[in-house]
């Protein structure tokens, strides 16, 4: 989701409670606070030797533990007014990719990328996902893509001498 998106959705569902989900059916704790928005600047070189750029924009959310069991969740009017204020300070790109960054006591640091959103009862839901890496340049360095196994493939194991994979 662009970060334009993000602003258009918390705009139109100002008077709803805003809601993260990092994994499927898991949920940010009620006791989140939007902690930083980071301005990214991307300037990369991938494994063939490919020159690229782009911008993010990170929104980190942090559990207060002074506010463990916190039920009430923050209502998308109070978190587009800290971003709106961030956006005052230093201009939002806003065609870059947004990302929340969050992690807890079980689930590492990660910068997930929102994958959907959910309005459900009076709750605008994020819905987050972890992105995987992948090779950018498969194609210049030889990486096949993976084949899909089709109906009546082989049930060899894959790794086994003459398996259908390897």
């Amino acid at each position: 989701m662009k970060t334009q998106e993000l602003f258009k959705v918390l705009e139109q569902n100002q008077d709803k409670s805003l809601l993260f989900e990092y994994a499927p059916n898991l949920l940010v704790g009620a006791n989140y606070h939007i902690t930083e928005v980071k301005h990214m600047t991307i300037d990369s070189i991938d494994c063939g030797s490919q020159a690229d750029a782009w911008k993010d924009t990170v929104i980190q959310l942090w559990e207060s533990p002074k506010e463990l069991g916190k039920t009430e969740y923050m209502s998308v009017y109070k978190a587009l007014g800290i971003l709106n204020k961030v956006g005052k300070m230093k201009s939002y790109t806003l065609d870059a990719e947004v990302k929340f960054e969050y992690s807890n006591a079980t689930f590492h640091t990660a910068q997930l990328f929102v994958n959907d959103f959910e309005i459900r009862e009076n709750n605008l839901i994020v819905k987050l996902a972890v992105e995987k890496t992948d090779c950018k340049a498969k194609e210049l360095c030889g990486v096949p893509e993976p084949v899909e196994e089709t109906v009546g493939a082989s049930t060899e194991p894959c790794c086994s001498p003459g398996g259908n994979c390897c």
